[in-house]
């Protein structure tokens, strides 16, 4: 199956989903979302995929919403494709088999949140990880709010989140955002290495090893904090503030 947003590649037990927008940085999109749940359902039915790979093409894994599609949206069409985010987000955090995401470049907002649904996560040194929502008067979506505060703690979840500035990979390693940060240069070997070295083991091992963890960090509630998401993205975006804020946004990347 071909797609018109995302690279999908199998190899030895691995499946390899690489975003590919990279003119925009892997800006995420409807398309970009629907061709990555595609690939997601189609590596879960094949007996020979063990672990999937999550990277971006280019500069970036992906610098987050496409801001341009995003722009002249209803409040209705918001709903929707939030909703159609949320679902695929969801997916992937409760997915059977054993993610992994490669960040490489930018990985910011939905882009970020979509490495932090992965099981684990790999990036380049010089990466630049960040959740600007709060820059343009958006909020969290992908399950962040619970995500991010089960790898950093409270207190660090705040300040990343209401500072809304980037860290670098480093950094992020140095506070368990990120499993380990590499050379980029080695980005996609380490991913691999360690990939190879889960598909050696019982993949229905694995899979009650994931239901297990999921029940202990209380998934039970995760449903009504990504309902809660939603609701506040689309409370941020009604405002008049949401306008002008973009339009800075948009001035500061100019400049």
């Amino acid at each position: 199956m071909s797609y018109e947003c995302i690279i999908f590649e199998k190899e030895k037990g691995l499946a390899l989903i690489t975003l590919n927008r990279p003119k925009v940085l892997n800006a995420m999109n409807r398309q970009l979302w629907q061709d990555f749940h595609s690939a997601l359902k189609d590596a879960e039915k094949d007996p020979d995929i063990k672990v999937i790979i999550i990277t971006g093409a280019g500069r970036a894994f992906s610098a987050g919403a496409d801001l341009k599609e995003s722009k002249n949206r209803s409040l209705e069409d918001y709903r929707a494709y939030l909703e159609g985010l949320q679902d695929v987000s969801r997916y992937l955090i409760r997915y059977k088999k054993p993610t992994i995401a490669a960040i490489n470049g930018y990985a910011l907002g939905s882009g970020y949140e979509l490495a932090l649904a992965c099981d684990i996560r790999i990036c380049a040194e010089d990466a630049q990880i960040g959740s600007p929502e709060a820059k343009v008067t958006s909020s969290v979506t992908g399950g962040a709010f619970r995500l991010i505060q089960d790898l950093v703690g409270p207190g660090k979840a705040k300040e990343l989140l209401f500072t809304a500035e980037n860290i670098d990979g480093k950094e992020a390693a140095r506070i368990n955002l990120v499993n380990k940060a590499v050379p980029v240069e080695n980005l996609l070997h380490e991913a691999k290495t360690m990939a190879a070295k889960i598909a050696k083991n019982s993949v229905f091992s694995i899979n009650m090893i994931k239901k297990g963890l999921h029940m202990a960090q209380g998934e039970v509630s995760l449903d009504a904090l990504m309902d809660f998401e939603v609701e506040a993205c689309l409370a941020c975006v009604s405002t008049k503030e949401r306008e002008s804020s973009l339009k800075a946004f948009e001035d500061r990347k100019k400049n």
